[in-house]
């Protein structure tokens, strides 16, 4: 029953919608609005700056990191940590305060993959960066950096944790379903901080 209920407390703080938040407070602005119409931190920097977009960046990192540390703490279960890192990224994806919308879960992910293994991150990291560095298109480095995960964390001996984190890297993946069609036309969009006015 105890680890029930913090699955659901891990859900509704991950439900927190920092992007509309932090979107609005600074510059006036709904991401639902503009540019893509998502909530995460790509499309908060497109609408509100880049200061809005990694505000909201480490904010929704934070509502991954802290659900995994704390329930490390609390149940010390390597296998159930990561799924209270994966109740943070639905509330994140299927936000209450959104009418169940919400954004696609990277940064979010990003923060529970950090809680997990900040070894196994930071390569994680190292496939998003050497992408974005090519292509210039976050969807397509968080696809393949989402991907990599279960695999470095397998490398690096944490083999209770990698069939939870295959979950969580397919989940990120599959809201990812829209940008792949783009990928697969050639009509996805290259990052530009503060280009997004209109959505679309």
């Amino acid at each position: 029953m105890a680890k029930i209920l913090f699955l659901i407390l891990c859900f509704l703080a991950g439900s927190i919608p920092f992007g509309v938040i932090v979107s609005k407070a600074l510059a006036g602005v709904d991401p639902r609005s503009v540019g893509s119409g998502n909530i995460g931190a790509t499309n908060v920097a497109r609408a509100a700056g880049w200061k809005a977009g990694l505000l909201t960046l480490l904010l929704d990192a934070s509502k991954g990191a802290l659900p995994v540390i704390a329930a490390r703490a609390i149940f010390g279960d390597p296998a159930f940590l990561i799924w209270c890192g994966f109740a943070a990224i639905v509330g994140h994806c299927l936000s209450p305060f959104l009418g169940f919308n919400g954004g696609k879960g990277v940064a979010t992910g990003a923060g529970v993959f950090l809680a997990i293994s900040p070894k196994a991150f930071a390569l994680a990291l190292l496939v998003f960066a050497s992408v974005f560095a090519v292509s210039r298109i976050v969807s397509l480095s968080s696809i393949l950096s989402a991907a990599s995960m279960p695999v470095f964390l397998y490398a690096l001996g944490y083999t209770r944790e990698v069939i939870p984190t295959a979950f969580i890297s397919a989940f990120i993946i599959f809201r990812h379903k829209d940008n792949i069609k783009r990928l697969l036309r050639g009509e996805e969009k290259r990052f530009k901080p503060g280009e997004g006015r209109q959505k679309g």
